[in-house]
């Protein structure tokens, strides 16, 4: 039976409730529902809105209904309109009427608005640990890779050595804010609509502080209309979500390009490879390539987000269904990405030696051979110049920068000495990036220390 019978005179055709129902996907909310309801009973008997014994009926019964849940005793009804449909109607036909009390001063508005809180609260509750975890694992490969010398790459193009540590570092960094932003989110979101009722409150002396205490929230939504029509949050945990799958996504690249044959950098475990059903010689990313993919679909979700919130009036409107599947399926898809993703990084072989002989290459030591020149008084760009055509010179004759001879220096600038050999050398142009933020072993290893202190925290 509905919920809203009595002012219909036939029921409801097949296509419109298929059409109508959301209980295949708002079943996950029963937890949130059952708990949201307990309050709610609660609060009602603390105001003499409903009897003490009503309401210890309604909680042991609610309570009763949980428990089955959750053991697969009592399985959710697909026919169900909604999991709210569900719960009262099982609570009323295992407690009778006392169960029909339990939606006095309440609307499925302001129910199912704190139900989709409640849950988001926990997703994100459950989802920061695992971006914690991917943390950790970078900490701990940047401090056992803070000297393994690179390439850094503007452009694609070899630009200036780096450690590999701080290019995991960087993707610690992202994730850092990604956590604060979920958590920013999670703030926000923590307000209770129930109270709120259809769109205009109640007339019953109900107490919205007490429920949203009994709920863990830190205050209530201020405006009824408002709090029933509001899924703002729902549109920032996308929108962090999002972010979290770009970083994910920009890494998925950089592993895939490195563990081709033309990087070679790292090497990715068997157990987080696949092969090909042809080629027997191949490894493939497939996990970074799925992330990589999957973030279009957390973007997607969004999209789909904003598209319904964007044209619709105060305050509930049907459309507003819609918000679940699209958040819910953010937070499945980048739970599952971070799943896949965190132990293949943990798993991953890293190849120091093609590193360094890549960074040899490609002149990227040019800044430092620059500076050299800075540091004899020369000005900047008269020494970018200088290194410039030294750098056309080894190009045309098969060089490097540390293979040409001094005379070959000295003929561009006299200022040149043997000094410059170990100015290019790359271990120290990496060991000389000590300012703030720069690649450095020794900064590496101090900031991987500081970040594992922050995610305790």
């Amino acid at each position: 039976m509905k919920l809203w019978t009595g002012r219909f005179s036939k029921e409801i055709a097949k296509e419109t409730n298929d059409f109508n129902s959301s209980i295949s996907f708002d079943q996950r909310m029963y937890k949130e529902d059952i708990t949201g309801s307990m309050a709610h009973a609660t609060m009602l008997a603390a105001q003499g809105i409903i009897s003490n014994e009503d309401k210890d009926q309604i909680l042991n019964g609610l309570q009763e209904i949980l428990d089955d849940i959750e053991s697969g005793k009592l399985e959710i009804d697909p026919n169900a309109e909604d999991i709210h449909t569900f719960v009262e109607q099982t609570l009323t036909e295992r407690i009778g009427d006392a169960g029909k009390r339990l939606h006095t001063a309440r609307s499925r508005n302001d129910q199912v608005a704190v139900d989709i809180r409640l849950t988001l609260r926990n997703e994100v509750e459950a989802l920061v640990p695992q971006l914690t975890e991917l943390v950790e694992v970078l900490c701990k490969k940047a401090e056992e890779y803070s000297d393994a010398v690179m390439p850094g790459y503007t452009h694609m193009q070899r630009a200036q050595p780096i450690v590999f540590g701080h290019h995991l570092l960087a993707y610690a960094e992202m994730l850092l804010r990604d956590i604060d932003r979920l958590n920013d989110a999670k703030a926000r979101m923590n307000y209770c609509p129930l109270g709120s009722g259809a769109l205009a409150g109640t007339t019953y002396d109900i107490d919205r502080e007490m429920t949203a205490k009994l709920l863990g929230f830190d205050g209530v939504c201020m405006n009824s209309l408002d709090g029933v029509s509001d899924r703002d949050f729902c549109v920032e945990l996308a929108s962090a979500l999002s972010l979290v799958m770009v970083h994910l996504s920009r890494f998925s690249e950089e592993i895939i390009l490195w563990c081709s044959w033309e990087f070679k950098f790292i090497e990715l475990d068997d157990a987080f490879s696949t092969g090909s059903s042809i080629m027997p010689q191949k490894k493939n990313p497939d996990i970074a390539e799925l992330v990589r993919g999957k973030s279009g679909r957390v973007f997607g979700d969004l999209m789909t987000l904003l598209t319904v919130l964007k044209g619709i009036p105060l305050a509930y409107n049907k459309d507003m269904q819609e918000d679940k599947e699209a958040i819910f399926d953010a937070i499945d898809t980048v739970k599952m990405c971070l799943t896949a993703f965190i132990p293949m990084i943990d798993t991953m072989t890293v190849l120091k030696d093609n590193m360094r002989n890549a960074a040899a290459k490609g002149f990227i030591n040019a800044t430092d051979c620059a500076d050299f020149l800075v540091g004899k008084g020369l000005p900047f760009r008269d020494a970018y110049k200088a290194t410039g055509e030294l750098v056309a010179l080894c190009i045309k004759t098969n060089q490097t920068l540390e293979t040409l001879p001094i005379e070959e220096y000295k003929k561009v600038c006299d200022l040149f000495d043997d000094g410059v050999y170990t100015a290019i050398n790359l271990e120290k142009c990496v060991n000389d990036r000590t300012c703030l933020g720069g690649p450095s072993p020794e900064n590496v290893k101090n900031r991987a220390k500081e970040i594992k202190e922050i995610i305790k925290k």
